[in-house]
């Protein structure tokens, strides 16, 4: 079964950066749109940022100016560089990921691949 593997979770303060990242296969990563999408606790899943099957980059608007989206593409790797957190990005983070033959959505429903999640705490 194919997967999609996040790490780089952790806990830091306000003001602080990390950067995640989303190991995929070679054939999801190249042809698959794929994003990021974050839940807070007792909330609902949100989208945060997504890179289209060809090269568009998608953020929130609460991340934008603050995330970065970038790809190894010889590793199969996307990363999300998360600088100045804020408490309010404090959540379990998932990359996903969506077939090509879709248009690019913000709908969490669209997505059906799933990695297990990385959690990341800010603290104020």
């Amino acid at each position: 079964q194919e997967q999609l593997v996040e790490s780089g979770g952790g806990l830091v303060q306000a003001g602080d950066s990390l950067r995640l990242s989303c190991v995929a296969p070679g054939r999801i990563f190249t042809s698959y749109t794929m994003a990021w999408f974050r839940q807070a606790p007792g909330k609902e899943r949100e989208f945060v940022s997504a890179f289209t099957w060809n090269g568009h980059e998608f953020y929130a608007d609460s991340v934008k100016g603050r995330f970065t989206l970038s790809r190894e593409m010889n590793k199969y790797t996307m990363h999300l560089q998360m600088d100045d957190l804020r408490p309010e990005d404090t959540g379990d983070y998932y990359c996903v990921a969506r077939s090509y033959n879709y248009p690019f959505t913000r709908d969490m429903n669209g997505y059906t691949l799933w990695g297990q999640g990385t959690r990341v705490t800010v603290s104020s």
